[in-house]
């Protein structure tokens, strides 16, 4: 299910449901659930054209451009890190390739994601922000 709105958008609705809770406890185990609603990807996708490098858990992620549009859909073996695929897929997925591309992810650090993530995690969350943001920008002049 993708989002309405702009990247933007999206992102503030991020930061207004992170800022409901008092403690780290409580927006990991949201971050924990808004990853277990995030849908399965397909074993068929699971291989390692689809692998975002630089995680330690093990992450897919698979494109697709639809009319001009470009979609994400993700996976990941480890609950955390399965929740900050989904936050990425809600925020960018249905959106234009040069917006994607130019997108600010600030809201990571507005929820405090970066300064409360192992290093390692924060490493896989830079690939995956890098790799989404990649994937968009080959197709900036097919849209």
């Amino acid at each position: 299910m993708v989002a309405n709105g702009t990247i933007r958008e999206r992102a503030h609705d991020i930061v207004e449901e992170f800022g409901l809770f008092d403690d780290w406890m409580g927006k990991y185990e949201y971050l924990i659930e808004i990853g277990q609603a995030l849908p399965s990807l397909d074993n068929r996708y699971k291989t390692e054209a689809h692998r975002i490098h630089g995680c330690q858990a093990q992450v897919w992620v698979r494109p697709e451009m639809k009319n001009g549009l470009v979609f994400y859909e993700g996976d990941s073996d480890a609950l955390i890190t399965k929740g900050l695929v989904a936050l990425l897929i809600r925020v960018l997925s249905g959106q234009p390739p040069q917006e994607i591309v130019q997108a600010d992810l600030e809201f990571l650090d507005e929820i405090g994601m970066k300064d409360h993530l192992s290093s390692t995690r924060r490493n896989g969350l830079a690939s995956m922000v890098k790799q989404l943001k990649l994937f968009a920008l080959a197709h900036t002049g097919s849209a």
